[in-house]
């Protein structure tokens, strides 16, 4: 069982419980308040102690030092700086651009934003966010010198990949750590809080380098110092909410590069490429009090569900044959769906079961 935690703000307060539910990963949010302007120097950590350092590629050599990569992509990656906190943001062009998680902009629209090495903050405002993705691009007034990442195709990462992960944890600016990639295509979602609607995230990476409070928003990349992910995560002990060691994700490039690139042309996103099943839900709790399925709290007038003849009272079971114990099981599980997919529903009416199949739409733009 893991909770994982968002990894943005300064100091750290509590993350909210989750499960471990198949492929899908129940998250919390890390609540954190405002981060005063962060003086230290950066920091860069290499291989963890008595680790051999990783192979070097496709030459098949081994690297003395990430240094070169670090060289490559800090100049790309800035500390973004809110009234009610602190994160990373990785530079998408020269006009200025920079994509980051929607929780770190929040509910603002004005930000400071600091490039590495320089100590004077330079001012940006909001383009536009996405929740449902987690993303948001914002844009600095000022894009004299800015260096933007370069981005590699987020299909082609393997489990076993060397990774680096680069942000401001802790508002410490510029920091390196390294790991590897321990997994691809895990859905995770995370609940909503006061400074975000929530989220579930699909395919997401899963990497063993450390993402802390600061780095979400910055830079996953391999050791071509290209941007693989956008770090977001990191998961956290379920009994005492502490931090679980080795276990963070990331938003993949590909995703963040679609998103953030209609956002720049228009502002929204217009085409979200998620499945969606046209109703509000919330979970439904049996007399225990545990989840009992996923219930349906309203049906959006011609949507798919209202197609299929489902209706406000049900109660969904599973969905292509995969259980929905929950509200957030049922997200985990249309995230791997995709738009005009045909699947059986089982739900429950007047404690009676019923199969319908439902050709998934698309969860809307904004």
């Amino acid at each position: 069982m893991n909770t994982t935690r968002r990894a943005w703000r300064i100091p750290a307060a509590a993350a909210l419980a989750g499960a471990l539910v198949g492929t899908g990963i129940t998250a919390g949010a890390l609540a954190d308040g405002p981060a005063a302007a962060s003086s230290a120097p950066s920091a860069v950590s290499g291989p963890a102690p008595g680790r051999e350092p990783a192979p070097a590629g496709a030459a098949g050599g081994a690297t003395q030092s990430y240094a070169p990569v670090v060289r490559q992509v800090v100049p790309s990656v800035v500390l973004i700086r809110t009234a009610g906190g602190l994160g990373s943001g990785v530079i998408l062009d020269d006009r200025g651009h920079i994509v980051t998680n929607a929780h770190v902009t929040g509910t603002a629209t004005r930000f400071e934003v600091q490039l590495a090495g320089d100590p004077a903050p330079r001012t940006a405002r909001l383009v536009g966010s996405y929740g449902p993705d987690d993303l948001a691009v914002i844009r600095a007034d000022d894009a004299r010198g800015l260096t933007p990442a370069r981005f590699a195709d987020s299909g082609e990462v393997q489990v076993g990949d060397v990774v680096l992960a680069v942000g401001n944890p802790l508002g410490l600016t510029s920091s390196v750590t390294e790991g590897i990639v321990s997994a691809t295509g895990r859905a995770v979602t995370e609940p909503a809080t006061p400074q975000s609607p929530g989220a579930t995230l699909p395919g997401a990476i899963q990497t063993s380098a450390p993402i802390n409070p600061g780095n979400s928003g910055g830079a996953l990349v391999n050791l071509s110092g290209q941007v693989i992910g956008i770090p977001t995560l990191a998961a956290a002990s379920p009994a005492s909410g502490a931090p679980a060691p080795g276990i963070g994700f990331a938003i993949p490039s590909s995703v963040a590069r679609d998103i953030a690139g209609q956002i720049i042309a228009t502002g929204r996103v217009t085409d979200s490429h998620r499945a969606a099943i046209g109703a509000q839900i919330a979970t439904i709790a049996d007399i225990a009090g545990q989840p009992d399925g996923a219930g349906i709290v309203a049906v959006d007038p011609g949507g798919p569900a209202s197609r299929a003849g489902l209706r406000a009272g049900d109660v969904i079971r599973s969905v292509g044959h995969v259980p929905t114990p929950s509200a957030e099981a049922l997200s985990q599980t249309l995230a791997t769906m995709r738009p005009g997919q045909a699947v059986k529903v089982v739900v429950v009416r007047d404690q009676q079961p019923h199969t319908v199949q439902v050709t998934l739409g698309q969860l809307p733009g904004g």
